[in-house]
C-alpha cells in the first residue's frame, strides 16, 4: 500500500516527491515510464530559475541534480505507464497495463500539458534551437532582436506583445484574416509600433543550419511565397492537456475539470476528489513554469501529508 502515488515525473512530480518524502512518508512512489526531467530536458539553456544561472547548462543537465536530490530521500521511481486512476471507498487503484491495480491512500498527478505543434516542415529539427513555445522562458534570448510568433488566440497575442518588450521586432503570423482573441487584446497589439501583422499567411517551412533556425519560408493567401529571415519562431496554438490518466471508461472524469480539460484545484492544489491532488501543468490557471511547477507539487506534497495525518 502506498501513502501517496506521484503520476508524472517532470519539475512538479519531482518536487512533490521531494517534500513528501522528506516530510516523512515512507512509501511514496513516483511512475513516469521514462526518465524523470519534463518538458524543460528539451530546452538548451535554463536562464529564468531563480539561483541558477549558467548558460553553459542545458535543461537535460539542469534537471539531473533534482533526480539525484529527491531520490536521495526515499523516493522509488516506477517506470511503468499509468492508463488510469480510481477511487474505491477511501483508497486509489492505480491501473498499469498487464500488472495487478496499485493501492494508493492519496494520489498527485503531475502529467501537464504538451504544447501543439503546428506540424510545419523542420519545426521538429528546429523545436529548442530557435522555435518555441514559451516567450517567457525564452524570449530574453532574443534581446533586441526580430522574431516571429504563429498564432491567433488570446495567448498568442499576450505572448506578441510580451516579446515586443524585449525583442525590436515581432511579426506576428496568421492564417486567416482576424483574430480569435478578445478585442481589446487585439487592439493593444495592433497599437504597439514593434509588432507587424502578416495575416492571411501560413508557414510552408522552417530553414536553418547548424546554428539553428535562421529562416521562415512564408505563403499567403494567393500562394506567393516569400522568405522571413528572423532567429526565432514562438509557436501558440494551444496545449494539449495530459489528463487520460483521470477519465473514466466513458470519458467523463473523476474531479472538476474547465471546458478545455484543465482540472480545477483551489490554492492547495486539491481536486474536487477527496485525496486527490494536482500539481504543474494539467490544471487550470498554470503560468507554466518550471519554478511555478516546483511550487505546486511542493505545495501538493505538504497538503498530502496533513491529509494523511487527519486520517490516521
Amino acid at each position: 500500500m502506498l501513502e501517496c502515488a506521484i503520476i508524472g515525473g517532470g519539475p512538479a512530480g519531482l518536487s512533490a516527491g521531494l517534500y513528501a518524502t522528506r516530510g516523512g512518508l515512507k512509501n511514496v512512489v513516483l511512475f513516469e515510464k521514462g526518465m524523470p526531467g519534463g518538458q524543460i530536458t528539451s530546452s538548451s539553456e535554463i536562464e529564468n530559475y531563480p539561483g541558477f544561472f549558467d548558460h553553459q547548462k542545458s535543461g537535460m543537465e539542469f534537471m539531473d541534480g533534482w533526480m539525484e536530490q529527491c531520490f536521495h530521500f526515499g523516493l522509488k521511481h516506477q517506470m511503468d505507464e499509468v492508463t488510469s486512476v480510481q477511487k474505491e471507498g477511501d483508497l486509489f487503484l492505480i491501473n498499469i497495463p498487464n500488472k495487478e491495480p496499485i493501492k494508493a491512500k492519496s494520489v498527485i498527478v503531475c502529467t501537464g500539458s504538451t504544447p501543439k505543434r503546428a506540424g510545419i516542415k523542420g519545426e521538429d529539427e528546429f523545436f529548442g534551437r530557435g522555435v518555441s513555445s514559451c516567450a517567457t522562458c525564452d524570449g530574453f534570448f532574443y534581446k533586441d532582436k526580430e522574431v516571429a510568433l504563429l498564432g491567433g488566440g488570446d495567448t498568442a497575442l499576450e505572448e506578441a506583445y510580451y516579446l515586443s518588450n524585449i525583442c525590436s521586432k515581432v511579426y506576428v503570423i496568421h492564417r486567416r484574416d482576424g483574430f480569435r482573441a478578445i478585442p481589446a487584446t487585439v487592439e493593444r497589439v495592433k497599437k504597439r509600433e514593434n509588432i507587424e501583422l502578416i495575416l492571411e499567411t501560413t508557414i510552408e517551412e522552417i530553414q536553418g543550419d547548424m546554428s539553428g533556425l535562421n529562416t521562415l519560408i512564408l505563403k499567403d493567401k494567393n500562394g506567393n511565397l516569400s522568405e522571413l529571415h528572423v532567429p526565432g519562431l514562438f509557436v501558440f496554438i494551444g496545449h494539449n492537456v495530459n489528463n487520460k490518466v483521470l477519465q473514466n471508461k466513458d470519458g467523463s472524469f473523476i474531479c472538476k475539470t474547465n471546458d478545455l480539460g484543465q482540472i480545477e484545484t483551489n490554492l492547495k492544489m486539491h481536486t474536487s476528489l477527496e485525496g486527490l491532488f494536482v500539481a504543474g501543468d494539467i490544471r487550470a490557471d498554470a503560468p507554466k513554469q518550471v519554478v511555478c511547477a516546483a511550487s505546486d507539487g511542493a505545495i501538493a506534497a505538504l497538503e498530502v501529508i496533513s491529509y494523511l495525518q487527519e486520517r490516521s
